[in-house]
């Protein structure tokens, strides 16, 4: 069974500057939509990894730990970016006088 391993920490330190970018990007743009690509990945990679844990055959069950690793790692990631995403959307409803998606969090972004 192929599993894409993202635990390993050069996989995670190369997936996390390459979101770090592209989150820099979108806040330099004004635009969320490029920020909302990362997080789309990172749900594709949690529902591919929870399908190979939930699918997972007698004869492999020794990847069951490397596939709870993935999920928490997917976790991670979906979590920093979806708080990005947020982010870069109160950045771009304020550069071009719109409504935000969600307000709750206006509190946290006069602070930053």
């Amino acid at each position: 069974m192929f599993i894409f391993n993202i635990t390993n920490i050069v996989t995670v330190l190369l997936l996390l500057a390459a979101t770090v970018l592209l989150i820099f990007l979108a806040q330099e743009l004004k635009r969320s939509w490029i920020i909302a690509l990362p997080l789309f990945f990172y749900l594709l990679l949690l529902i591919m990894h929870s399908t190979q844990l939930f699918t997972l055959s007698a004869e492999n069950s020794n990847l069951s730990g490397t596939l709870a690793s993935c999920l928490i790692v997917d976790l991670l990631f979906i979590a920093m970016t979806f708080l990005a995403f947020l982010w870069v959307d109160d950045i771009e409803a304020k550069a071009m006088n719109k409504k935000s998606i969600d307000n709750s969090l206006d509190w946290f972004w006069k602070d930053l």
